[in-house]
Parts: C-alpha cells; structure tokens; sequence
C-alpha cells in the first residue's frame, strides 16, 4: 500500500472539489485547477475529507496511487495558498526589474534577457538581486524557475549565476591549487 496515496487530504475552506468524468476540478480563493486521473484510482469526498484509492492492486494501479494523492493535494494547496520558488542573483552587475509584468534581467550578456508574462505565473522583485516566482501550479512555477535559471546557471569558480534560495553552490579552487 502506498504510504503517501493512503493519507487523507483535508479540504480547506473556501475550496470545491468536483470529480467528473476521470478529471478532479479544484476550485478556491486563487482559481482553478484541472487533473485528469487515471481509470485505475477512485476518489471520493466524505465531510471534508478526500481520499484517493485504488480498484485493483495491479502494480500500475499502485504506481498511480501516491502519483494521483500528491498532485490533487499540491492543487487544493495551490488555490488556497499558491507556490512560490525565490531565486538570489549574485555576481558582479547581476540585477532584475519588472518592466510593466515583464521581468528584465541583466546577466552579463551584451542586452537585457526579457521574460514575458506568462499566464497563471506572477514575477515579483523585492531587490535588484531577488526574483520570486508566485502561481498556483506548482510544476508550472517549478518549470518558470528552472528557465530562468537556465540563463546563467552557478559556476563553481567564483559562485556567480542564478541560484535557487538556500542553493549550496559546491566551490572549485582553481588554477591556484595545482602550483
């Protein structure tokens, strides 16, 4: 048995969860979500209380089961409370702005690296050197993250690039070490 798809899920308030045609709609404060779930996994909602099951004991019926628990929770998370990744920018001239809902970036490049908006992710400066990425789908803020970070990627000479909050950038010593 699954140790995480066996875990009740309890609903907030505020938040409505329809099961339709195999797709579980979340709906709260901050919007909506959709998850299309596999024919192998029942869910049912019981006083506030979701619980995600399997028909059978197949073992794709089981590798479906924490799979379907973890994304229906990270969606009644989502919409009541939202996700957010924080990335540092550090490095000598290593600074980002919002223009209008447009996020700017100075990398070291020769012109500015410009991230459009995109829909259902906000960007928020607090520093020159501080990006927060908000949304409420978790693997959509993931993925936005990681593109940004793409862009100048930490090198372990001297730690500069685009790290994600708490990142442990693991230092070289360089030429200096052989002689």
């Amino acid at each position: 048995m699954s140790r995480i798809g066996k875990q009740p899920i309890t609903i907030p308030a505020g938040v409505e969860i329809k099961v339709e045609d195999g797709t579980v709609f979340v709906k709260g404060a901050k919007g909506e979500l959709s998850q299309k779930i596999s024919d192998l996994i029942n869910v049912s909602i019981e006083d506030g209380v979701l619980t995600v099951s399997r028909v059978n004991d197949t073992k794709e019926a089981a590798s479906f089961h924490g799979l379907t628990r973890t994304l229906i929770n990270n969606m009644v998370i989502g919409v009541s409370q939202g996700f957010q990744k924080k990335l540092e920018l550090v490095g000598v001239g290593y600074r980002a702005a919002l223009k209008g809902k447009a996020l700017e970036m100075q990398l070291g490049y020769s012109h500015p690296v410009v991230i459009d908006e995109i829909e259902g992710i906000t960007f928020e400066v607090p520093s020159q050197t501080e990006i927060l990425v908000k949304g409420i789908d978790k693997q959509k803020v993931g993925q936005v993250a990681a593109d940004i970070r793409k862009w100048r990627k930490p090198e372990p000479y001297k730690g500069k690039g685009i790290r994600y909050e708490g990142e442990y950038i693991r230092r070289k010593l360089g030429k200096a070490a052989g002689a």
